[in-house]
């Protein structure tokens, strides 16, 4: 059988260039051929951001390259990249190439690193995996290299977290998503290293993943290695939320999650929570109207196309909280195997008031999914359904005569600029653009 996918949705291990660009003033540096950082940057950019891609330096290995190696041609990439690009951190990325030709990254990049430049190699190999576990490698890659040099003693910083959540730009919503998380967090007394985007201090912030006095995970799989890799290297432990907190009751629940693992405030943390909850229940007040008039227009039925985070993390948001049923749900970032149960295990306990069955498929290739979505819409025709997935699935949702909402890359029929779904604010938010939909083609 063929190893190939229709319509995957995240791109090979390279991608992780696209959370060097997240990070303020990062630099990739890319060891590929040329045209690689354009195919991730179309796929699941949203913008090339400070130095990502056509701005991106890269070595544009050629056949030459390969014969005789490009260590050097490296070399002059990475010495003009100084020259040239103000950065805060460089991080140069193999592509296939260089993974084959077997080049001596650590021994180019290690030249620099002993002059004490700021730049950190991460040997990669499109090849090897996707871009969720490159994100991590990456990631580890910088604590190891140059996070641990500002690294003075072991003390920790009462209050201080660090948060591994969204993949940015792999999340079409990263930058709204962390800033949503980083400001509940923030609004209960914590002081958060939320690492990537707008609402990070750059690589100053990176400097003090050493001193904070926890992390935190969010989501079924992308982060644990991080977390693990700080708790033995730091000793921090650290909490996992398995899906994005969308909405009241999510939002709620991981913040006391945070409280009970982090032994805050009680009292200051639920003061927080009935606050909030006020201001989010005042505004679902306003909708009674809307849904009495339009409760027959209205989705009843919600299939999702997106990642294992975004999937938990709707499905129980939609179904909690607007009283849409889940149908089947595909699951297409790769999951590894020994994570799927914990999937599973969140899908069974979906629902707060009963046990409901949830089918959940694991497979990346989004093309079968479609198929697998169109065959069971067809039981439901008397229902309107919502679909969750990517701009690829536009032309089934026509067909079907479905909303869409695009949740997932690539993202061609909408802007996004600082959107997010997460907490409170983002819970009201989800509800407006899907309702907004729902009116644009009331039938």
């Amino acid at each position: 059988m063929s190893g190939t996918i229709e319509q995957p949705r995240f791109t090979c291990a390279l991608g992780s260039c696209q959370s060097v660009v997240a990070i303020k003033k990062g630099v990739p540096i890319l060891h590929s051929g040329p045209g690689c950082g354009g195919q991730i940057s179309r796929l699941i950019g949203q913008g090339e951001g400070y130095a990502g891609g056509s701005t991106a330096p890269c070595t544009n290995a050629e056949e030459a390259d390969v014969v005789f190696g490009g260590e050097k041609k490296l070399r002059s990439v990475i010495e003009n990249s100084f020259k040239v690009i103000d950065g805060d951190i460089y991080v140069v990325l193999t592509g296939c190439t260089a993974a084959i030709t077997g080049d001596d990254i650590a021994a180019v990049t290690g030249e620099f690193q002993e002059e004490d430049k700021p730049i950190v190699y991460v040997e990669e190999g499109g090849f090897r995996s996707n871009n969720y576990a490159s994100h991590e490698r990456l990631v580890n890659a910088i604590i190891d290299q140059y996070v641990d040099k500002f690294k003075y003693s072991d003390e920790k910083e009462e209050g201080l977290v660090n948060v591994f959540a969204s993949i940015p730009y792999q999340d079409p919503y990263w930058s709204g998503n962390l800033e949503g998380i980083k400001k509940v967090l923030s609004d209960i007394g914590l002081k958060v290293n939320i690492l990537f985007g707008n609402e990070s201090d750059g690589v100053e912030e990176w400097k003090r993943i050493p001193n904070a006095q926890f992390n935190i995970v969010i989501g079924p799989w992308v982060g644990v290695k991080i977390a693990k890799h700080l708790k033995g290297k730091y000793g921090q432990p650290f909490l996992q939320f398995p899906y994005l907190p969308i909405g009241a009751i999510e939002t709620s629940r991981f913040l006391r999650s945070v409280a009970e693992f982090g032994h805050l405030d009680e009292i200051k943390v639920e003061n927080y929570i009935k606050k909030e909850e006020a201001k989010y229940y005042a505004h679902i007040e306003k909708m009674a109207d809307f849904m009495l008039e339009f409760r027959y227009g209205i989705p009843r039925r919600v299939y999702t196309i997106a990642d294992s985070s975004y999937a938990l993390g709707f499905s129980k948001f939609l179904l909690n909280e607007l009283g849409i049923i889940p149908g089947p749900q595909y699951i297409v970032d790769d999951i590894p195997e020994k994570y799927q149960d914990l999937v599973k295990e969140e899908f069974d306990h979906i629902s707060i008031l009963q046990k409901r069955t949830v089918e959940v498929v694991f497979d990346p290739d989004a093309g079968k999914n479609q198929l697998r979505l169109e065959e069971d819409a067809k039981n439901y025709e008397d229902k309107r359904i919502l679909i969750l997935g990517s701009s690829w699935d536009k032309n089934l949702a026509d067909k079907l005569h479905a909303d869409l909402l695009i949740i997932s890359v690539p993202v061609q029929h909408r802007l996004i600029m600082n959107c997010g779904y997460t907490g409170y604010e983002g819970g009201l938010r989800a509800i407006e653009d899907i309702y907004d939909r729902v009116l644009a083609t009331y039938r």
